[in-house]
């Protein structure tokens, strides 16, 4: 599909007022709805029967979750944009009230599918597994009062109705909480009056567990009945409201701006400044409220007056609302209801004990987690940590999880006197509380803490070890497209990889000192270093590719990526397509440009994967006339990454490993006709379709299968 000129009117008309041609607005995708066409593919999945019913469930929690970070952010952002009048486009030409139109306008009928999914498709399929999720009005006699005493033990102590009229306040409702809108009518009077009850969702679990009907054999010991929290208080509401009648009962959810800006001139201490802004993120101003279909127009524009919003920013929504809470399903001991577990593989390329420094040492390593084991980095700190060879350690943490075995070995290197340096990024969104509490343990034990760079977030991901041996000095280096977590190893796809390299060990100390100091590095002597060296890089490789194609005919660029919309680039890569550059791009989520435009983007393929694992790996490939090159790293093609951000990517030199990722996993990917949707000239994403007796190719279970394989040239295609 391509689009036509009377698809696209306006690039004519801009081409005759002498625009660019490769500038011009029509050959860049929005970025917010090329993000909702990603969060499309997350619903896909959910509706995708080949997965285990429970991991179906997750992805319809993971699209609610993505949604609410969607509006928490961006959503938020375009809504400041227009308050102030911001004139200034993003390259698709779209102002930020149009943007905002065309939202809501497609995500209606998404949260439509999602609601008839969850109603039709997953209640049904779950009751007939045994997991039944029950509507309150239909529960036993029996199973009614269980849950009266629950009710009447548990969750009425701790309610709060609260009034809104001309003698109560409208009641401060926090971010994501969910709330239910009571009417109740004066048994005298017969007057109405208006409440909000919040639901206790932080005390109580979102689905509760109902005694299953019956003690015969026939019963499934399987069988967990469930009802929702909000059906349960809506059931018993006339104990919080005696002497008068509840006449309705509407559930609402509000959404808040969740994108504080830190004025870190301003801020004297950074950590505390980041802390004050954790806690201001639940009152940030509203940008959406969640409302069920059923809720009056006058209801709705009471609580649309009382917090500010129009009524554009309300979305009708089927109960139950905020469906992240379905997360809870992944907690049910049902493993026949859930993707077969593995374990990852150990590479033998890495020598188990005190011997991993001489492997490192001997060759660079790669490991493509979760497919391969995160214990070697873990191993990589904690021999670091004892031995007594070891001088120093120095690591950047984003975002670093809870009981954190990377921490652990930096506290153990501590008591054992190395030096250690660790730049913890505060300003990791969502994870700002969990990385002051270990910036403060850190603290505590001596640890050289800085907290990132003004006006910039660290997002490289790199450990360096400094160890005396025989023969001087000599720095180990671990670098990787993932952050230093355990629990996301095991979830998202990334490449890391060690290294003896000296250059490479140069590179890493003159990026610490710059990052822990004053030192001004304008260049480095393998790694790109953003904000000043990646996109410049990018661009430079792009032209050469263009100027060996044109020489030998074979230009062949390869982008994995998690996002791709800077303008820049793009631009770049038009440019490398018009001049016949085969193009590949597999870009999991984002992707502004526009494949597949006659004259523009005819040699550009764009694909994305969303399965069972979160794709997150960034690689860089460039043929260059046989002289192949191969970058990876933390940077994604975004403006933030490569202007308001410190990025690190770094090249495959060895041979054996560029071969690795050219003959065996890229391809393996780009061949994917299971999970690998193609982007088409519209924005739109189709299926790729098998040929008649084209065997099926599913990357990531392909990458389970012959895990580790990999590594000494087992596998084939």
């Amino acid at each position: 599909m391509v689009p036509s000129e009377e698809r696209y009117p306006e690039r004519t008309a801009g081409q005759r007022s002498g625009c660019t041609l490769l500038e011009h607005p029509s050959l860049f995708i929005n970025r917010e709805l090329s993000w909702i066409e990603f969060n499309r593919r997350v619903l896909e999945e959910a509706m995708d029967t080949t997965h285990p019913l429970l991991e179906r469930v997750k992805f319809l929690s993971i699209f609610s979750t993505n949604l609410d970070e969607f509006f928490m952010i961006r959503v938020s952002g375009l809504q400041r944009q227009a308050a102030r009048g911001v004139r200034e486009a993003p390259p698709d030409g779209m102002s930020p009230s149009r943007q905002l139109a065309e939202i809501h306008r497609t995500l209606e009928p998404l949260l439509d599918r999602q609601a008839s999914l969850w109603h039709q498709d997953m209640i049904p399929a779950l009751d007939a597994c045994g997991i039944r999720v029950l509507p309150y009005a239909s529960l036993s006699s029996g199973q009614k009062a269980a849950l009266e005493d629950f009710f009447m033990t548990g969750i009425y102590p701790v309610l709060t109705p609260l009034a809104f009229d001309t003698s109560h306040p409208f009641p401060f409702i926090s971010n994501l909480s969910l709330n239910l809108a009571v009417t109740v009518r004066d048994r005298g009077s017969g007057k109405d009056h208006f409440a909000r009850l919040k639901v206790p969702t932080n005390l109580f679990p979102r689905l509760v567990p109902v005694p299953a009907e019956g003690e015969g054999q026939d019963r499934n010991p399987d069988e967990v009945c469930l009802v929702f929290l909000e059906e349960v208080i809506a059931a018993h509401l006339g104990m919080l409201f005696p002497g008068y009648d509840v006449a309705e009962v509407y559930p609402f959810r509000v959404t808040r701006n969740a994108d504080l800006e830190i004025e870190e001139d301003e801020a004297s201490d950074l950590l505390t400044a980041v802390e004050e802004s954790v806690e201001l993120r639940r009152t940030g101003s509203p940008v959406r409220v969640e409302v069920s279909p059923g809720m009056p127009d006058a209801l709705c524009a009471m609580i649309g007056k009382k917090l500010g919003l129009a009524p554009s920013t309300f979305y009708r929504v089927k109960p139950p609302l905020g469906m992240a809470d379905l997360s809870f399903f992944s907690s049910i001991d049902r493993p026949d209801l859930k993707d077969i577990p593995f374990i990852p593989s150990f590479p033998p390329v890495i020598e188990s004990g005190d011997r991993l420094y001489g492997g490192i040492r001997r060759n660079d390593i790669l490991l493509f987690h979760p497919y391969e084991s995160f214990m070697p980095v873990i191993d990589f700190l904690s021999q670091a940590a004892r031995d007594p060879d070891v001088l120093a350690i120095k690591i950047t943490l984003y975002r670093v999880g809870k009981d954190s075995p990377i921490v652990g070995a930096l506290l153990k290197a501590r008591e054992n006197r190395k030096a250690v340096a660790a730049l913890i990024e505060l300003k990791a969104r969502f994870d700002e509380e969990n990385n002051i509490t270990w910036a403060r343990a850190l603290e505590r034990a001596g640890v050289h803490v800085v907290y990132g760079l003004p006006g910039l977030k660290v997002h490289a991901k790199i450990c360096m070890v400094v160890r005396r041996e025989k023969d001087g000095i000599r720095t180990y280096v671990h670098m990787s497209t993932g952050n230093y977590n355990v629990i996301t190893s095991r979830i998202y796809t990334d490449f890391g990889f060690f290294t003896a390299d000296p250059l490479i060990g140069s590179d890493a100390a003159d990026l610490f000192n710059s990052l822990t100091g004053c030192a001004r590095i304008s260049s480095y002597r393998k790694l790109l270093v953003a904000p000043a060296g990646i996109r410049s890089g990018i661009l430079a490789r792009i032209e050469r590719e263009i100027e060996r194609h044109r020489e030998s005919g074979d230009g062949h660029i390869i982008f994995k990526m998690n996002a791709l919309v800077d303008k820049e680039c793009i631009i770049a890569l038009y440019r490398a397509s018009q001049a016949g550059v085969k193009i590949d791009l597999q870009v999991r989520g984002i992707c502004c440009l526009r494949p597949g435009v006659a004259g523009v983007s005819d040699t550009i393929t764009v694909t994305s994967i969303v399965g069972r694992f979160l794709e997150h790996t960034r690689v860089y490939y460039f043929r260059n006339g046989g002289e192949e090159e191969i970058l990876i790293g933390s940077a994604d093609l975004m403006p933030r990454n490569l202007d308001r951000r410190v990025e690190i990517l770094f090249p495959v030199s060895d041979p054996v490993m560029r071969a690795v990722l050219r003959d065996r996993i890229i391809p393996v990917y780009l061949r994917d006709n299971v999970k690998n949707r193609m982007l088409c000239p519209d924005g739109t994403y189709r299926r790729v379709v098998r040929a008649p007796g084209q065997p099926a190719v599913n990357a990531q279970e392909w990458c389970v299968l012959h895990r580790g394989d990999w590594q000494h040239g087992e596998t084939s295609l």
